[in-house]
């Protein structure tokens, strides 16, 4: 490895192997290169439209809007599902708002699936027979980087049950460790 400072008319650029890692003006101030600190997989999506959810269904949610997807590992159109390309240990979140006619005691239910089957869910019990909730789920998920990939399931146990759009449904992960 080579690592050279070299002298410009308005500063000074530092390389590693032939490559500008900074960029250094003349007042001093530092510019990292976009090299220096590559793009991780992360994404965020939310869903365009309210869903209807059949009673004791599993149904995979579509978050079909992404909000950012840095490395394009999430499928919005088709599959709803992060598939990255890079190995190693991911955060991922989930939670969804729903509204629905039930009583007490009746629930909704999120799951993180990895690769077709259930890996963490949560649930929220209603106890006062409210016309809506929320529950979320959360999970540090290894994936291999080729074939794993990540996607979200809602159930409840009420007659009808709708999962809303805005901000209250939300997917999202990102590379925590390799």
């Amino acid at each position: 490895m080579t690592i050279a400072i070299k002298p410009t008319a308005s500063g000074s650029t530092i390389e590693q192997d032939g490559s500008t890692i900074l960029t250094v003006d003349g007042s001093g101030n530092i510019t990292p290169s976009n090299d220096l600190y590559p793009k991780v997989p992360a994404f965020r999506a939310s869903i365009n439209s309210d869903l209807g959810v059949s009673v004791s269904t599993w149904t995979k949610v579509p978050f079909d809007i992404e909000d950012f997807d840095t490395n394009s590992n999430y499928d919005n159109a088709t599959n709803y599902r992060f598939t990255p390309t890079v190995a190693g240990y991911y955060q991922a979140n989930a939670s969804v708002r729903a509204s629905y006619s039930g009583a007490a005691g009746d629930y909704i239910w999120l799951r993180i699936y990895k690769n077709g089957t259930a890996y963490n869910g949560h649930y929220n019990r209603d106890a006062n027979g409210q016309p809506y909730g929320s529950v979320n789920v959360s999970d540090l998920v290894y994936m291999n980087g080729s074939s794993d990939y990540i996607e979200v399931y809602f159930q409840t146990n009420h007659n009808t049950a709708t999962i809303s759009n805005g901000i209250e449904s939300k997917f999202s992960a990102a590379l925590m460790s390799v």
